[in-house]
């Protein structure tokens, strides 16, 4: 009799190897959708331009380092364009267009104004990135919170590239030295032909 009980053992659940399966699959489905998941998701951080819900640039004022406060109205009655660059010292992209950046103000001062906003950062951590990276171009935290707000920003870096009219021409992630020039010009274009 105890040999006629242990073979019915493996029928009391012939369900298992059909449960097993089904789960495994399960797993293999799930594991399936994650991997294209994090793949859309790096598609999509990776995106370098980006959708703005503005056409118009809204109008700010940020504190500056040196103690004085820049407002984006005035610098645009000047006449030039502005280049507005969000970024931190933790962030390793912000960091690669720190020196395009600097290099595109020391050729290009006359004709843009260029402003750096830190954001989620600690001012002296903010200003030893500036000394460390040679960047003289104004740039300031004071209210950056309320600022990356109203710009709808998504992280940093992100640069928005102004007409004098305050019509925002671009907004791009990460840049390189060959975007610059080419926004940069795009920019100048946009802003001759808003003028005249």
């Amino acid at each position: 009799m105890a040999i006629q009980e242990g073979l019915h053992r493996p029928t009391e659940r012939p369900w298992l190897p059909a449960a097993l399966a089904a789960g495994s699959g399960f797993v293999v489905v799930g594991l399936l959708f994650l991997l294209w998941f994090g793949l859309q998701q790096k598609e999509i951080a990776g995106a370098k331009v980006v959708n703005v819900p503005f056409t118009d640039a809204p109008d700010f004022s940020l504190g500056l380092f040196d103690g004085s406060t820049f407002k984006l109205s005035e610098a645009l009655s000047s006449g030039k364009p502005v280049v507005v660059n969000f970024w931190a010292s933790w962030c390793g992209p912000c960091a690669d267009e720190a020196a395009a950046l600097q290099a595109a103000f020391r050729r290009n001062s006359d004709r843009f104004t260029f402003l750096g906003v830190n954001v989620q950062d600690t001012d002296g951590d903010a200003q030893a990135f500036l000394r460390k990276y040679g960047v003289t171009y104004q740039n300031g935290s004071g209210n950056a919170g309320p600022i990356s707000i109203l710009y709808g920003m998504r992280g940093v870096p992100e640069t928005y590239f102004i007409a004098p009219n305050g019509r925002l021409v671009r907004k791009w992630n990460t840049l390189t030295a060959a975007d610059l020039d080419q926004f940069l010009a795009e920019l100048q274009r946009a802003s001759a032909a808003r003028a005249g």
